[in-house]
């Protein structure tokens, strides 16, 4: 009976461990990468800088510049937002655009503009997208016209 336990903490751990070593593909770590820094993550004012062109051996979609500010220390990172549609359609109208940034206190390099479950792009968390937004005519020109 006690062969028979042993047995079974054996095959447990074994089983653990198999899944820990499994390999995810780099698309499944991003993905948990996000998800993790949305969970913990604390939110700070940041500004959008650009969109990288894509690098040869790098992600194919749209990969935004940021930086943010934590305890007096500017950080510079980039996020490829390809697996987030609504952000990859509105990549190229983001730039100079204030947003927020979820960052991971205990980390803040690791940091994110949007995930699956969140985005720090004004404009997207109301459901729209900024190049399709009627732009208003200003005060000055309709009291002109």
């Amino acid at each position: 009976m006690l062969g028979g336990a042993a047995a079974a903490r054996a095959g447990v751990w074994i089983w653990k461990t198999a899944r820990l070593w499994r390999r995810k593909d780099p698309a499944e770590l991003e993905r948990l990468r996000r998800l993790a820094v949305n969970a913990r993550g604390r939110i700070i004012a940041g500004k959008i800088l650009e969109l990288l062109d894509p690098a040869p051996d790098g992600p194919a979609g749209p990969v935004l510049l940021y930086e943010y500010e934590v305890a007096g220390v500017t950080y510079q990172a980039a996020q490829d937002v390809s697996p987030l549609p609504e952000v990859a359609a509105a990549a190229p109208f983001l730039p100079g655009q204030t947003a927020s940034i979820k960052y991971d206190p205990r980390q803040p390099t690791n940091s994110i503009l949007a995930c699956e479950g969140w985005c720090g792009i004004p404009d997207l968390t109301r459901g729209t997208n900024p190049s399709s937004q009627p732009r208003e005519p200003s005060p000055e020109a309709s009291a002109k016209g």
